[in-house]
């Protein structure tokens, strides 16, 4: 069976396809896991990719010869710990002033309005919602026009657009979109015009400011130079 995803946003490599086939297959951490659940809520054409890979999934499970499942109980209590792969509520569903889909709600506990944003760089606020695997998640709060530091990831990074939208070399992120960098890409994101820019971002590993005051501004942002 062929599946032809659309990929959200300007990235059309098979990052952001790799990504949502480790999501149908239960294989992301909470912070990843609660990112891909929120797009999934905002695009039916993500949804649709992923229902069939969890069909093709299902098929295959099926075809398999039984087997003996050693210490099965602690098995299915990991698999109940960490979520499942649940497809995401349709936005319809959603409250109608809502920035968060509910993926991202229940794992922060409230929606944008109450976040305790923590001032960074004029125009550029924060708010790190944990730890994950050497790297951060953290939502971000950018003011309409403005640009964030030029930066590398020594990782790869993953950001879900909220609400307003961002643009850099690749193009124009929107509400939905997700954008994946790495270790190649070196870029200043720029906040859309279109009122404030909040994203959700989840890394594995620090970012590295390349632009010529990284020393000052790493001490602000806590990265590398």
């Amino acid at each position: 069976m062929q599946i032809n995803p659309n990929p959200a946003g300007p990235d059309a490599s098979g990052a952001l396809d790799t990504l949502l086939a480790s999501y149908a297959a239960g294989g992301l951490n909470p912070h990843l896991h609660a990112l891909v659940a929120s797009h999934l809520a905002l695009s039916p054409k993500s949804r649709a990719f992923v229902a069939a890979l969890e069909a093709v999934r299902g098929r295959d499970l099926e075809d398999m010869e039984p087997m003996d499942m050693q210490g099965r109980d602690a098995r299915l209590a990991a698999i109940f710990a960490g979520g499942g792969p649940d497809l995401a509520p349709d936005p319809a569903s959603e409250p109608a002033d809502a920035v968060f889909p509910a993926p991202l709600r229940r794992l922060i506990g409230c929606d944008a309005r109450d976040i305790a944003w923590r001032w960074v760089l004029p125009g550029i606020r924060e708010c790190k919602v944990g730890a994950s695997e050497g790297g951060d998640a953290k939502l971000y709060r950018i003011a309409p026009g403005r640009r964030l530091p030029s930066h590398t990831h020594l990782g790869s990074e993953a950001t879900l657009v909220l609400a307003g939208s961002f643009r850099d070399a690749a193009g124009t992120y929107r509400r939905g979109d997700i954008a994946i960098a790495d270790s190649e890409i070196d870029h200043i994101p720029v906040a859309g015009l279109d009122g404030d820019c909040i994203c959700f971002a989840v890394t594995d590993a620090p970012l590295e400011l390349t632009g010529p005051v990284a020393r000052v501004i790493g001490r602000l942002f806590g990265t590398r130079h």
